[in-house]
């Protein structure tokens, strides 16, 4: 029921305080560092729950008859239209003043279904940890490597992996390392939506709908003079062709491409027709990678072996996970790799000359974390898939 008052303020008796209860569930998110709160309607009522280190946990089961004020609440925060309930709506929550300071924004979204209205509630922190290059965990030797890309004066250099594994994040460190390292430079950022600001780059939020769209603003935006170019993502032909053409042209470009490996992204810019020579001309290197949750310190304990195990606590909220760390591989192309793409080797060919000449995949990188007992193999083969060779 709705939240009613008595003249000192609280709610009289009867009266289940929705108000505070959201509240409350958005403040324990913050405090366990959620990156999303879900609220799923059910036959029986309102299932809430947090995404932890990638991962959702229940937290709450609210009856239903509670189900429908808490939305409200919810729109009501984000500026919503409460009265509708049929349409999808996106909002933003702003932050309390006596909200932590590490909580960068908070953005809601409200979608009808068969049991009522669900909503997702992303939350966006404030972490100087992450805003490094050198502290996102990388290897020394892709570090190395992604400090030449960010040096030069061309060319393309893609970050690619699926949603939620931290593209975005590599992203802006790296656009921080050019500001830092360059100053003076001409950065420009366009992006869906925009996430985080940066100082000293110029950011453009492309809208979902309108004339404004990523080719248009890309081919715009070569005649405003930039030196270096990010693109959130290449989601089509048209800009895939384009960010190409401006990766041969002067500019460096960084953006992500949603694919499972480094030579499926070389693949995948030329099945959007993008010419073989234009790959192997514009492309400086790919970025596989994903997010593994790492085991909690204050419960991890040996398992044998020379493993470990986390069985859960108070900490870790009962996962036996706290935190997560960066897996990767990249590959920079060189004579070999550009042969084969100019003559369109398929996924295999491409995959068993980055073997042939000790090429580190994901998975390898993976085992390492196991081994150092940062992870487990069940949370590698959680994120990475399961390789059938490596099967006992």
């Amino acid at each position: 029921m709705a939240r009613t008052e008595d003249g000192d303020g609280s709610a009289p008796p009867g009266t289940f305080d929705v108000v505070r209860l959201v509240e409350d569930l958005l403040a324990g998110a913050v405090a366990h560092r959620a990156s999303d709160v879900h609220f799923e309607p059910t036959a029986d009522g309102l299932l809430v729950r947090y995404r932890l280190d990638g991962t959702l946990q229940t937290v709450e089961q609210l009856p239903r008859a509670l189900a429908e004020n808490v939305i409200s609440r919810l729109k009501v925060l984000g500026g919503l239209l409460t009265y509708r309930v049929d349409i999808p709506q996106e909002g933003r929550i702003d932050r309390r003043p006596d909200a932590p300071g590490r909580v960068l924004d908070q953005r809601l979204a409200v979608f009808p279904t068969l049991h009522g209205q669900r909503a997702v509630v992303r939350i966006f922190y404030d972490d100087p940890e992450l805003s490094r290059l050198d502290r996102l965990g990388l290897p020394a030797a892709i570090l190395d490597d992604l400090r030449g890309c960010a040096a030069g004066h061309q060319g393309v250099l893609l970050l690619t992996g699926p949603a939620g594994s931290g593209k975005s994040t590599t992203l802006a460190a790296l656009l921080r390392h050019v500001r830092d390292r360059f100053p003076g430079k001409s950065i420009v950022a366009l992006e869906d939506p925009i996430e985080r600001h940066i100082e000293g780059v110029t950011q453009v939020q492309i809208p979902p709908h309108g004339a404004m769209t990523f080719p248009v603003a890309l081919r715009s935006l070569l005649r405003q003079d930039p030196e270096v170019l990010m693109i959130g993502e290449i989601r089509d032909a048209e800009t895939a062709r384009i960010a190409v053409e401006a990766g041969l042209t002067g500019h460096l470009l960084l953006s992500t491409l949603h694919s499972g490996a480094c030579a499926g992204a070389l693949l995948r810019l030329l099945e959007m027709g993008v010419e073989p020579y234009q790959v192997t001309s514009a492309v400086r290197a790919v970025v596989n990678q994903r997010l593994v949750r790492r085991l909690c310190e204050q419960c991890k304990r040996p398992a044998g072996d020379g493993r470990f195990e986390a069985p859960g606590c108070d900490e870790c909220f009962g996962t036996g996970f706290r935190g997560r760390t960066l897996v990767a591989e990249m590959v920079r192309l060189d004579g070999e790799i550009r042969r084969a793409i100019l003559a369109k080797a398929d996924l295999d060919t491409l995959a068993a000359i980055l073997s042939a000449r000790g090429h580190m995949s994901l998975r390898q990188a993976g085992r390492r974390l196991v081994a150092d007992g940062i992870t487990t193999g069940e949370e590698l083969d959680r994120v990475c898939g399961c390789d059938e060779q490596e099967v006992d």
